[in-house]
């Protein structure tokens, strides 16, 4: 019986420190990526430690996907959250995942006015990097997925969105980030080649592509750590 004990008990030791081995992985994101976290975070689960900007026991619908608690929305707000969560000294990530996008390329109906210009994005981006890089941890971007502008536009009248802005932010975000040697998840085009009939209102997903979405950045995940790991040998 003694003996039996001795090895649940180094059993569970070994398991608590593999636990405490996996990198603690932090994402903040818009609604695109509340959809796919429950697959990532099981499809992340041996590899790393996951959690997210969301409240306690948030449950995702339709009615809470706009829910600041959750949604990181634009990079204005990402930018404004971090520097929060960075203030709590309970906050210390390896690796920070961000994706903002959607909600800075808005539009005003009536004129066209954009609610996040290139410029500031640019900049937002850039303190956002410095702010992570300055903490010690790593930094992953995720690109911002495709909009069907009429069917967006027909559905949404609060505010229009465009992919030719979606093109243009991700531009932006994908040159600096490369430029800072900031793994890219190329999350638009891969889920531009699924083609259509994925969208199941103005701009979300069904399951089956978010659960895609996942695994696409679950597979991302996994050879990042593994080339990581390898360079730092």
């Amino acid at each position: 019986m003694r003996k039996l004990l001795l090895f649940l008990l180094c059993l569970s030791i070994s398991h608590a420190g593999a636990a405490q081995d996996k990198p603690k992985l932090f994402l903040v994101g818009d609604s695109i990526s509340l959809y796919y976290t429950p697959y990532l975070k099981a499809d992340i689960a041996n590899t790393f430690s996951f959690s997210r900007k969301a409240s306690p026991g948030m449950e995702v619908t339709a009615g809470t996907i706009d829910d600041p608690k959750g949604n990181g929305q634009d990079s204005r707000l990402v930018l404004s959250y971090l520097r929060t969560r960075y203030a709590e000294a309970d906050f210390h990530p390896d690796v920070v995942m961000v994706n903002c996008g959607l909600w800075d390329i808005r539009r005003n109906p009536k004129t066209n006015e954009i609610v996040v210009g290139t410029d500031e994005y640019k900049s937002n981006l850039v303190a956002i990097a410095d702010l992570v890089h300055s903490k010690g941890a790593k930094m992953i971007w995720i690109d911002t997925t495709p909009v069907d502008d009429a069917r967006h536009n027909s559905l949404s009248k609060s505010f229009f969105r465009f992919n030719a802005d979606v093109k243009t932010y991700n531009g932006i975000a994908d040159g600096f980030f490369a430029e800072r040697h900031v793994p890219i998840v190329d999350l638009y085009t891969f889920t531009s080649q699924l083609g259509p009939g994925h969208v199941i209102d103005h701009v979300h997903f069904d399951e089956s592509t978010r659960a895609l979405q996942a695994a696409f950045i679950a597979g991302y995940l996994e050879s990042w750590q593994q080339s990581s790991s390898g360079a730092g040998r």
